[in-house]
């Protein structure tokens, strides 16, 4: 991408999030009503989900099954430190919200929709939670593991995931290492596919993803301790 268009791009979104986290004066109820309707009148199937880091590739979405949603995950991966303190931080799961991008998506120039949503992306993970939360940008669900340990996605009237891995490639060394461009790298991407009790939706993609990764190690800081690292990433649901 050449360097002008590169800044172009980055400049559009960081206005996007800017626009839309000053926005607290429009009620998020009457944002989400125009987002439904805009998703009515608007098919998401011509984007196609990003599979390749540059040298590797996720498996294609299965045969048959269709887009339902694009949203932008807003959150921690979550870890615990255990009676070796010197050991790797051990993964325990996930919290995140996640915001509807059919919202922002009319509003992006159309050959450069998604190049500005995965800048979107990897600038939200420097934005704070609170800021997203009040943000003009439509919760269409909430991401978390449940009691046994099962990563669930709750999107409410669209469906419910309750998932297992299918698939992970490493994200690009390029990809964001945390906010501010500080951290210790970006979350891999992944394709899960449908556990017991899903509803509506079948698999999820979590890709462009920016931090999340936990420290090589606990630091020797004290035992049985929680870390929480920030983290955004976009994730695709078809059913």
């Amino acid at each position: 991408m050449a360097p002008l268009r590169s800044s172009f791009l980055a400049i559009v979104a960081l206005l996007c999030i800017v626009c839309f986290t000053e926005a607290r004066s429009i009620p998020r109820s009457n944002f989400q009503l125009e987002s439904r309707n805009n998703n009515k009148s608007s098919s998401l199937s011509k984007y196609q989900v990003p599979l390749s880091n540059g040298t590797a590739s996720l498996p294609s979405p299965t045969a048959g099954l269709t887009l339902k949603a694009i949203t932008l995950g807003r959150g921690t991966q979550n870890y615990t430190c255990k009676a070796n303190s010197t050991a790797a931080p051990t993964a325990i799961g996930a919290k995140a919200d996640l915001l509807d991008a059919s919202a922002i998506l009319p509003f992006l120039p159309p050959a450069a929709s998604l190049a500005i949503l995965n800048l979107i992306t990897e600038y939200l993970v420097s934005f704070d939670l609170p800021v997203i939360e009040t943000s003009a940008i439509p919760i269409l669900g909430h991401h978390y593991f449940d009691a046994a340990g099962v990563p669930t996605f709750d999107l409410g009237a669209t469906g419910l995931l309750k998932a297992k891995k299918l698939a992970n490639i490493a994200a690009p060394a390029t990809a964001c290492k945390g906010a501010n461009g500080k951290g210790d790298g970006a979350v891999d991407w992944l394709a899960l596919t449908d556990a017991p009790g899903s509803v509506g939706l079948k698999e999820v993609y979590r890709v462009e993803t920016a931090g999340g990764k936990a420290p090589a190690s606990c630091g020797g800081g004290p035992a049985d301790r929680h870390i929480e690292v920030q983290y955004s990433a976009q994730y695709w649901f078809f059913g």
